[in-house]
């Protein structure tokens, strides 16, 4: 619709000066012509997919703790939320290895099974992203069978410019303060991008003087959530050359994080927390933490051979999580740690994953067919330390090559067919205890290290396939989708064998687990005038064999204190919910929008028949009422509004999850950009939690334990952007 614009206002440019060339005496005058369109907007409509598309101004706008923070007020989205300064995505209740992150075209991974490890991303660095719900497998791999979250590389720096912009941020609640710097310049086709990132945070606070940690009431101090703190570091880098047929870009970052664990809800023994030495300061760092450091190198290479793109891109990352806590025996552990094992004595547990990956793809157009045909392969090694086991070291490798027909039947109509074949092996590794367990064979008893993970393989094929429509004639929308999509199960569900500290409970593996596969169907219907629009969106989606994690009826003494066992195994699912967007704006000056989403889940087979899925969000609905300002000479996109969201009872529960009551939440938000001469000043003020409310989060880390959320935070941030022309001045000299 825009190039549509662009062209009648073109044309008409062109016919004036003809007429005035008939008619010297006449004076015409063209009406004017508001763009009510953008390229965000027309592909959300004419894609078959629901999509979100998000830029920076909005996560500027809704800065939070981490990047899915930041963007849980889109319906749909939910941050499982681990602190204050991690979390993890979850679309439409779906999360962990369902949900696949890519970032600058490379599938981001990390330790993405855990609840307690968070997304290891710079929110500061992205600048675009897309929120793809439903099954998205055949453009981002397998593990996309809940959706993707695909952010976007940065655009290029403007020809012949040295551009960047400083970024710096407080909070309230957990006194946390960011800063953000991005350095780039660019000649005609050479460039180079530098940014760095820092962030420190304190304890972050709640509402209530104590917690109970399992029916043990643990006293809080100052209302800070002891040993919360934490701190991260990130560098990014990238340069290239780029052309009109040829560019190749490489993108280099590090993140760095180190954190504390809520020292009364980790381990089992939240008695013996020592409180005088945790609550001397709230910003240090104690026992337990972890330190995270990922590092990605990606080269994207870009051929343009006549009507083909073609696109190589390569990766390798390095995931390194140590977990640090004081040694505790379990079972048969020796009561004093021995010096001479070669563990130190505070890694609990660590992690080291390779990863090795690439992607290629040639796009082109074929009359109204724009064809994509495309394979990625990735390879990854896993290994592990510590004194601690849960999981067992492995390698892993995934392949699959995937076609894609988008047909623009006409303006209004597209079309899109999928077909996508994948092909993974995962090997796993033998591990045994490094202490001895006696064991009891008649009159006899012997000490024997137990293996607790054998050496096996698993092999995995699966052909999936995706058809959906998207009709667009004018102000409506129609769109519908049906795919399926398949995840083979992870090291975790096929070999886990070990306690889970931060649930209390010993998980163990099961190696006969099948790949999980996936049905859906998604609708949308929709409707968009320039003073009102909504978004209707409902889908289904059916598990043959869903795997999630089953609690028995048996303990563990030997090596999990008497935890309760809970296996991984395999039922039918049905899930069915709808997300709804709307939006208001009766003048100039005033605009409501309306967010709400409702999911269901249902176990229909399997021990826990008729029950829903562990983390399942509750309905919700967010109401933002605005007021935008006229702009001037001095400010300009200014604004100002509150919030409320709702948040019903979630009652339909998966033991051990608990109900979780009903909670109202009230918030603040404004923004302007100032004009200090021709240097904007871009600036985002929040109130969060305005009333300081006490509610707990159904999908919280520490739901489990009633540790209500964050409460009143002020949010502040400022971004100073710039950009200088570096380009030659003509000479003057004849």
């Amino acid at each position: 619709m825009k190039q549509s614009i662009g062209c009648l206002v073109a044309l008409l440019g062109c016919c004036a000066p003809i007429q005035a060339q008939q008619d010297s005496s006449t004076v015409h005058e063209l009406k004017e012509v508001i763009v009510t369109d953008s390229y965000e907007a027309s592909r959300k409509r004419k894609q078959p997919l629901n999509i979100e598309i998000v830029n920076k101004n909005y996560i500027r706008q809704q800065l939070g703790g981490s990047l899915m923070q930041s963007l849980e007020k889109l319906p749909g989205i939910k941050a499982i939320g681990i602190g204050s300064g991690n979390s993890k995505p979850l679309i439409r209740g779906l999360g962990f290895n369902q949900v696949v992150v890519v970032e600058n075209g490379i599938k981001h991974e990390g330790q993405q099974w855990g609840a307690d490890h968070g997304l290891e991303i710079d929110q500061y660095a992205v600048s675009q992203l897309e929120i793809i719900k439903g099954p998205a497998a055949f453009l981002y791999g397998s593990d996309a069978i809940g959706g993707a979250i695909d952010i976007k590389a940065a655009p290029l720096p403007a020809r012949h410019t040295i551009s960047g912009a400083i970024d710096l941020s407080g909070k309230s609640n957990n006194d946390q303060w960011a800063v953000s710097a991005q350095l780039a310049a660019r000649t005609e086709k050479w460039f180079v991008s530098a940014r760095f990132t820092a962030t420190d945070y304190a304890d972050f606070k709640v509402p209530t003087d104590t917690v109970h940690v399992y029916n043990y009431p643990a006293a809080l101090h100052n209302r800070r959530v002891r040993n919360s703190a934490g701190h991260e570091r990130n560098i990014h880098l990238s340069t290239g050359w780029t052309g009109p047929r040829f560019s190749s870009i490489f993108y280099g970052s590090r993140t760095y994080s180190r954190s504390g664990f809520f020292a009364n809800a980790h381990g089992l023994e939240p008695r013996q927390v020592d409180a005088a030495l945790h609550d001397r300061s709230a910003r240090d760092i104690q026992l337990p933490a972890q330190e995270v450091t990922h590092t990605k190198l990606i080269n994207r290479t870009s051929f343009r051979l006549g009507q083909h793109a073609l696109e190589w891109q390569t990766g390798y990352q390095k995931n390194f999580r140590q977990e640090y806590n004081r040694y505790i025996n379990h079972g048969y552990m020796p009561p004093v740690y021995p010096a001479s094992h070669h563990t130190p004595i505070e890694l609990e547990r660590q992690y080291n994953k390779s990863v090795l990956s690439s992607t290629l793809k040639d796009e082109w157009q074929q009359g109204r067919h724009q064809l994509t045909i495309g394979a990625n392969a990735e390879y990854q090694e896993n290994r592990i330390d510590g004194w601690s086991f849960l999981i067992p070291a492995f390698t892993q490798f995934q392949s699959g090559v995937y076609l894609h027909d988008r047909l623009q039947l006409n303006d209004q109509l597209t079309a899109q067919l999928a077909l996508r074949f994948d092909h993974g092996q995962i090997r796993i590794r033998e591990y045994a205890d490094w202490f001895t367990t006696p064991v009891v064979n008649g009159p006899d008893t012997s000490y024997q290290y137990l293996q607790r993970s054998v050496n096996s393989q698993r092999s995995f094929n699966s052909l999936n396939w995706s058809a959906g429509i998207s009709y667009a004639p004018g102000a409506l929308t129609l769109k519908a989708n049906l795919g399926s999509s398949f995840r083979m199960p992870i090291a975790k569900e096929l070999g886990a064998n070990g306690v889970n500290y931060h649930y209390f409970r010993y998980e163990k593996g099961n190696s006969r687990l099948d790949p999980e596969r996936s049905y859906q169907l998604d609708l949308g219907i929709g409707w968009n005038q320039p003073d009102w629009s909504f978004l209707l969106s409902p889908y289904l989606n059916y598990f043959p064999n869903y795997i999630y994690l089953n609690p028995t009826a048996r303990h563990d003494y030997d090596y999990g204190a008497g935890n309760q066992v809970f296996e991984y195994t395999q039922a039918k699912v049905l899930r069915t919910g709808a997300e709804l967007q709307a939006r208001y704006q009766p003048d100039q000056h005033w605009q409501t929008t309306l967010a709400a989403e409702y999911l269901y889940s249902e176990q229909q087979s399997g021990s826990k028949q008729g029950y829903t899925l562990p983390f399942t969000p509750p309905p919700s609905t967010l109401l933002t009422v605005q007021y935008l300002f006229t702009d001037n000479k001095k400010a300009k996109d200014s604004y100002i509004g509150v919030n409320w969201r709702f948040s019903a009872q979630q009652s339909r529960i998966v033991p051990p999850e608990r109900p979780t009551p009903a909670y109202h939440l009230f918030g603040l938000q404004a923004g302007s950009t100032l004009l200090l001469r021709s240097q904007p000043l871009l600036l985002t003020f929040q109130v969060q939690n305005l009333f300081n409310t006490y509610y707990l989060n159904h999908i919280s880390f520490y739901r489990l334990i009633a540790l209500p959320e964050a409460g009143r935070n002020i949010v502040l941030s400022l971004s100073l952007p710039f950009s200088r022309s570096i380009a030659r001045k003509p000479s003057t000299s004849k």
